[in-house]
């Protein structure tokens, strides 16, 4: 059931020439009264990369004026990690695709066979404890964010992205407010210059 809806305000000029990491502002709003949910700024910097040590990426969160907290990037080689806080700048939740060899490499399979069967094409992202420290051995995840397969329909008709988020027991509804904007800012980074720049959510 589709409760919200939402639409990027951004320049025309940095969707186009920067579509991985250009600024903007989106707001989600309930459907029928239009009523802000939330709203999510991004700010441009630097894209995501093979490792990265500053010039983070990040997304900032607000309710009614007030500050939720945001995700941001953290220092990283291979994998890129990610770090959600509340409004207080507290760590709440670290966000990272599932990993092997020793957290050097990304793991596959975690979600089925990534070739054919439950995993195809699917793309995980892991969401773990912010005080969690071994999160690349095996560790298991609070929750999780997932690029899933879309219909064959919206495949060939829509530039969308469809993402299955399974939150941590025992969020509170500010976390889970910004889990699932946590899904827009990960599609930003490394989703959205596919089909020809024009990624969405």
């Amino acid at each position: 059931e589709q409760f919200g809806t939402s639409l990027e305000d951004s320049g025309c000029f940095t969707r186009v020439c920067c579509p991985t990491w250009h600024p903007f502002t989106m707001t989600l709003q309930e459907i029928n009264s239009n009523l802000e949910i939330m709203t999510m700024e991004r700010p441009m910097t630097c894209p995501a990369g093979p490792g990265k040590c500053c010039c983070y990426q990040e997304m900032t969160f607000y309710a009614k004026g007030q500050k939720l907290g945001k995700i941001e990037e953290k220092c990283y080689c291979c994998v890129p990690r990610m770090m959600i806080v509340n409004g207080a700048g507290l760590p709440i939740y670290k966000v990272h695709s599932p990993t092997c060899c020793a957290g050097m490499c990304v793991n596959p399979c975690t979600e089925g066979n990534p070739c054919c069967g439950a995993g195809c094409c699917k793309v995980p992202f892991h969401i773990f404890p912010a005080d969690q420290l071994d999160t690349d051995n095996g560790a298991p995840s609070v929750g999780k964010i997932v690029k899933v397969p879309k219909s064959l329909r919206t495949e060939i008709f829509t530039d969308a992205e469809a993402f299955d988020v399974i939150f941590p027991d025992g969020a509170t509804v500010e976390q889970k407010a910004m889990i699932a904007g946590s899904s827009v800012f990960i599609n930003a980074n490394f989703f959205e210059n596919q089909d020809e720049g024009n990624g969405g959510v």
